[in-house]
C-alpha cells in the first residue's frame, strides 16, 4: 500500500516511547491512520495539530499493516490553538471525523467539506462566520453515513412550503401546518440548513446545532465514540454564551 496525498490532521495519538498514531482524512482514500516515527519530537509534534494541512506519504507491505507515515507541514493552524472558540471548533471537527468515519473509504465530499470549514474557522472574522458552516458539515457526515435527514418535504402534509421544524423520531421535516399542536415536540428547523447562508443569527446557529446533535448522539456517536461529544458541549457552551 503506498499513499501520496494532502491531507488533513484529524486525531493523533501517542505509541510507544517516541511515536505517534496519527489519522488523516484525504480527498480519495479517506480516514487514514499510520505510524509518524518520532511524532512526539519538538520537530515533528507541531506537524501534527489536529486541523493542520500536511504532505502525507503512507507506506505499507500489506492493506492489513498499519502504514508507516512521513509528513510535511503544508498549511499550519496552530495560530488559532490561542483563540479558545476556534480551538474548540478544530478540535470537535476533526474528532469528529476521526470518531465517526470508517478508516479507508473515500468521502471526497467530506474532506471537501472539512477542508471548507476549518478554512472558515481560520479567515471568518467571529464564529458567526463558521458556525452555519459546522452544522451543515455535521448534516452533511450524517447523510454520508447513512442517517440522513430527510428536509425536502413535511412528513405530515407532503408540503414543500414552510418547514419549520424537524421530527426528533423520523428526521424528517414537519411545516407549520403540519405541526400544529405538537410544536413542543419538535426540533426548531433554521432556513440556513436547507437554503444555505450564514443563518439570522445565533438562535438560528444554535438551533440547526441541536438537530445535528440529536443525531450524532443518537446515531452515530454511540457506545465508546459517545465520550468524544464531551468536546462539543465544550463547545456549544461557549457558543451559547456568544448569543
Amino acid at each position: 500500500m503506498h499513499i501520496r496525498a494532502t491531507a488533513i490532521v484529524c486525531a493523533v495519538l501517542a505509541h510507544g516511547e517516541h511515536g505517534t498514531v496519527a489519522r488523516l482524512m484525504t480527498p480519495d482514500d479517506g480516514l487514514q491512520p499510520g505510524y509518524v516515527r518520532g511524532g512526539r519530537s519538538r520537530a515533528i509534534r507541531p506537524v501534527l495539530l489536529p486541523g493542520n494541512l500536511v504532505a502525507a506519504e503512507f507506506r505499507a507491505r500489506s492493506e492489513e499493516q498499519l502504514a508507516g507515515l512521513t509528513v510535511e507541514l503544508v498549511r499550519s493552524r496552530a495560530g488559532l490553538m490561542g483563540e479558545p472558540l476556534a480551538a474548540a471548533a478544530i478540535g470537535w471537527a476533526t474528532a469528529l471525523t476521526a470518531a465517526a468515519l470508517p478508516e479507508g473509504q473515500p468521502f471526497p465530499q467530506l474532506h471537501a467539506a472539512l477542508d471548507g470549514l476549518l478554512n472558515a474557522i481560520e479567515l471568518a472574522p467571529s464564529a458567526r462566520g463558521w458556525g452555519a458552516a459546522l452544522a451543515r458539515y455535521e448534516l452533511l457526515l450524517l447523510g454520508e453515513l447513512g442517517f440522513g435527514l430527510d428536509l425536502s418535504a413535511c412528513a405530515a402534509t407532503g408540503d414543500a412550503a414552510g418547514l419549520a421544524f424537524v421530527s426528533p423520531r423520523s428526521g424528517r421535516a414537519v411545516s407549520l401546518a403540519g405541526a400544529a399542536g405538537y410544536e413542543d415536540r419538535l426540533l426548531p428547523l433554521p432556513s440556513f440548513l436547507i437554503a444555505g447562508g450564514q443563518g439570522e443569527g445565533w438562535g438560528d446557529i444554535l438551533a440547526g446545532l441541536r438537530i445535528t446533535g440529536h443525531f450524532l448522539a443518537r446515531d452515530v456517536m454511540t457506545e465508546r465514540r459517545a465520550a468524544v461529544l464531551a468536546a462539543r458541549e465544550r463547545l456549544i457552551e461557549r457558543i451559547g454564551r456568544l448569543g
